[in-house]
C-alpha cells in the first residue's frame, strides 16, 4: 500500500474562504486563517490556496495577506493566484510558499522556464482547468473558466511539462463543487500521457470517489474542496478532513 497526497483546496475571495460550483456563484465559508489552523489540528500534508479573484480583476498577489496564512501553516502551501513574472514568483517564494500553481499565466512558457531553472521544477505547478464543450469535446480554459483555448487537455500538458513544469492539477469545471465525483477519463488521459505528478481536482464527494481517481484515474493525489468544508447531506459549513487510518486505507 502506497501512501497518497488527499490536498484540501481552499478557494479565497476578497478577504474570506469561499466554494464555488462550476466555478460561479461563491459561498462565503469563513475566514482563511481559521481553516489552516484546523487542517493544522488535523495534520493535513498539503495544502493549495487560490485566489479566484486574482487573474478576472487582474491584480497581483496580497503578500501580506498570503504571509498572515502561510505564518499559521504547518504544512506545506501551494498558492496560485495573480502571479504573472519571475519577481512576484520570488516574492511569493520568500513568504515560505512551497509550490506556486499557474494557470492564466501558465501560457507564459518562458516564465515556466526561467522559474523551474531558479527554483526547480518540483516548485512549479501548472493548474489546467478543462470544460466540456456541447459537441463532447474538452477544452483548456483560463481566468477561472472564462477564457478558452481551442487545445485539448493532454497537448497542453504535454507542452507545459516540456517548458519546465514539475506537477499538474487537471481540474474539471463541469463538476467542480458538484460532489458527483471525479472525471476518471480526463484524469487518466493526462496521467498517462506526462511523466509528472497529476493531481485530480473537481468533483469528490467522499473518500471512494478519492479511492477511484487515484486507482482508475491513475492521477498521483487527489485534490478537494468541497468535502473539506461542507458536512452531511444539507451541507452544514464544518471543516473536515479524513483520519488517518481512513487515509491509509485508501487501496492504490
Amino acid at each position: 500500500m502506497s501512501f497518497s497526497r488527499v490536498i484540501p483546496v481552499l478557494l479565497l475571495k476578497g478577504d474570506g474562504l469561499v466554494k464555488t460550483i462550476n466555478f460561479k456563484k461563491p459561498t462565503y465559508i469563513g475566514d482563511p486563517i481559521n481553516a489552516v489552523k484546523i487542517f493544522n489540528q488535523k495534520e493535513v500534508d498539503e495544502l493549495v490556496l487560490l485566489d479566484i479573484e486574482a487573474s478576472t480583476k487582474n491584480y497581483e498577489p496580497r503578500y501580506e495577506w498570503i504571509q498572515d496564512i502561510v505564518s499559521e501553516s504547518f504544512m506545506p502551501i501551494g498558492y496560485g493566484g495573480g502571479i504573472k513574472n519571475i519577481e512576484q514568483v520570488k516574492k511569493i517564494f520568500d513568504l515560505g510558499v512551497e509550490k506556486i500553481i499557474l494557470n492564466t499565466s501558465s501560457q507564459d512558457l518562458d516564465l515556466i522556464s526561467k522559474a523551474a531553472s531558479i527554483y526547480g521544477s518540483q516548485s512549479i505547478v501548472a493548474s489546467i482547468d478543462v470544460k466540456k464543450s456541447l459537441l463532447g469535446k474538452k477544452y483548456c480554459y483560463f481566468k477561472g473558466g472564462k477564457d478558452k483555448i481551442k487545445i485539448g487537455a493532454v497537448e497542453w500538458a504535454k507542452k507545459l511539462v516540456e517548458s519546465g513544469v514539475g506537477e499538474i492539477i487537471i481540474q474539471s469545471i463541469d463538476l467542480e463543487g458538484t460532489m458527483k465525483g471525479y472525471d476518471i477519463e480526463l484524469t487518466r488521459e493526462v496521467s498517462e500521457a506526462v511523466n509528472v505528478p497529476v493531481v485530480a481536482s473537481g468533483g469528490a464527494g467522499n473518500i471512494n470517489d478519492v479511492e477511484k481517481v487515484l486507482k482508475e484515474g491513475k492521477a498521483s493525489a487527489a485534490a478537494a474542496g468541497s468535502i473539506f468544508v461542507y458536512k452531511g447531506k444539507q451541507k452544514g459549513v464544518l471543516i473536515n478532513y479524513p483520519t488517518r487510518k481512513e487515509l491509509d486505507s485508501i487501496s492504490v
